[in-house]
């Protein structure tokens, strides 16, 4: 079946079409994630117009989104929650754009570093857990909702009628945005559901509102420097959440460069969407943004919508600004109940409900990466569940592989027997590669060759070191044939720690004699 988003060239139209409908569909979610945080909506809108119209306008792939994102914001509630502790109500924000700015800084140094190909090691499963552990965390964020606010303070449960009212238009809301595009997909359904619940609550029902918690009216963004001290302690309070920061949203972004690679077959670059992501961030910071990156929903939201150039984005950004400069009134009589449902539908979006048809399908071992990535991600933040991810998919790896190193016989006379060794040696498989050899019952010379093999590390040559040595003390000689060229230079560089010499005068292979 032919890919419907492939080698398709966008246009102007296109473009402005899209990024109207990516403006529209950005203002809910903004106020939603900033919710989340515990910071004012404006922080989230300045964010989400910030870093949209850096990214677009030189930003490494064209089309793509990023503004305000839940992944950050799931981890920035805690930073602003310390942060009031430590300085009173309203001061969680300064530590934030700080943070916000820092974040930007490690951005900035691993793209200019050109670290950012190291994205390509995560492995799918991690990948997988990652994103559900990310759709639990934003669900649980909501829970919230369902209590008495005041600003980003949580009181106890909603009752009565509120309550009922509360899951009445939460309900509605999805069920606009899960049936409409079923009908046209001419207007963004998310619109179309918070326009009619904002209608159904302006008609009388009483619920809280996005103005009752605080307004989204403001002005042009003007430069603010952090009220904080800038001192070592404040240093050592925000520098953890500024790496974690960094490290989620790039990897969100880096995973949104992957998929819109895949759906466009181009491929656009992860250092340079790592360095101007860097950029908006420090800007983000110093006008009061909560800070941002790719968003893989919104991403595709353009792409469907023709979405290819960077106009696209760069519109949506002007939309954003004008929302805020000129279409505040409206935005602050938008329920909660209507961004809410909204923020449920991303979750059920985000989830990768195939994870449930690989149970019994895919490798065990992949099944417990994705359950532990998820599972600390819920518990911690994804920065940590992606590490963990990575190192338990590496270690699952070196077992199995150490456990496919196999010996065969190609020759067997009196005077010389040959072994061609298949596998890697590495630390991994050392172990099982000594089992396999008996020098005792061998003859006066041994070959082995690595022409289906490699020897990958230190552990590997000292393994061959000692094998050798116990040739030698039987008077014996092992030959190594066919190393490969990364080996022979690994041997160079080891010098004096193993005792292994390279033949030169073989002209078809290369020969090792211990």
């Amino acid at each position: 079946m032919k890919n419907p988003f492939t080698k398709k060239r966008g246009n102007v139209k296109d473009d402005v079409l899209s990024g109207l409908t990516v403006a529209l569909a950005l203002v809910p979610e903004a106020i939603a994630f900033a919710f989340v945080a515990g910071v004012p909506p404006l922080t989230g809108m300045y964010a989400a117009f910030i870093v949209c119209l850096i990214t677009s306008l030189f930003g490494g792939r064209p089309g793509m989104i990023s503004a305000a994102a839940g992944s950050l914001a799931v981890v920035m509630v805690a930073l602003v929650y310390e942060g009031n502790q430590r300085g009173g109500d309203g001061v969680g924000l300064e530590y934030l754009l700080a943070t916000v700015v820092l974040m930007g800084v490690i951005q900035l140094i691993i793209g200019g570093l050109k670290l950012s190909r190291f994205i390509r090691l995560v492995p799918h499963p991690v990948m997988m857990g990652f994103v559900n552990g990310l759709a639990v965390v934003i669900f649980l964020a909501q829970i919230n909702m369902f209590k008495e606010r005041s600003g980003a303070v949580v009181g106890d449960w909603l009752q009565g009628s509120a309550m009922v009212t509360m899951v009445g238009l939460v309900l509605l809301t999805m069920a606009i945005i899960w049936l409409l595009p079923k009908l046209t997909k001419a207007i963004p359904s998310s619109l179309i559901a918070i326009l009619v619940v904002t209608g159904i609550v302006m008609a009388g029902v009483n619920t809280q509102t996005v103005g009752d918690l605080s307004s989204v009216a403001g002005g042009f963004p003007m430069p603010h420097l952090p009220n904080i001290p800038f001192t070592w302690d404040t240093l050592v309070f925000i520098f953890p959440y500024a790496l974690i920061l960094a490290a989620v949203g790039l990897i969100e972004s880096l995973m949104t460069v992957q998929l819109v690679d895949e759906l466009t077959e181009t491929r656009g670059s992860g250092n340079r969407e790592s360095v101007v992501l860097g950029i908006a961030n420090v800007v983000a910071g110093f006008f009061k943004g909560m800070g941002g990156c790719a968003l893989i929903g919104q991403t595709l939201i353009n792409i469907r919508s023709g979405g290819r150039g960077r106009t696209s984005g760069f519109v949506a950004a002007i939309a954003l600004i004008l929302f805020i400069l000129v279409g505040a009134p409206f935005i602050d009589r938008i329920p909660m109940a209507a961004l809410t449902g909204v923020m449920f539908i991303v979750v059920i979006s985000t989830f990768e409900w195939a994870t449930f048809a690989t149970v019994g399908k895919a490798p065990k071992s992949d099944i417990m990466v994705i359950l532990i990535v998820t599972g600390v991600t819920v518990a911690f933040d994804l920065a940590i569940a992606v590490l963990v991810g990575v190192i338990v998919s590496a270690l699952v790896f070196a077992w199995k592989s150490s456990k496919h190193i196999n010996l065969k016989k190609t020759k067997d006379e009196p005077d010389e027997r040959i072994y061609v060794l298949d596998g890697l040696l590495y630390f991994g498989s050392v172990r099982e590669f000594s089992e396999r050899f008996d020098p005792s019952n061998d003859p006066q010379n041994v070959v082995i060759d690595f022409r289906d093999s490699r020897v990958c590390d230190l552990s590997g040559l000292e393994a061959l070191n000692a094998l050798a040595e116990r040739y030698r003390k039987i008077s014996k000689t092992l030959h190594l044939r066919h190393l490969s060229t990364d080996c022979q230079a690994m041997l160079k560089q080891a010098g004096t720690l193993v005792d292994i010499e390279v033949m030169d005068d073989d002209p078809h292979y290369s020969v090792a004699r211990i």
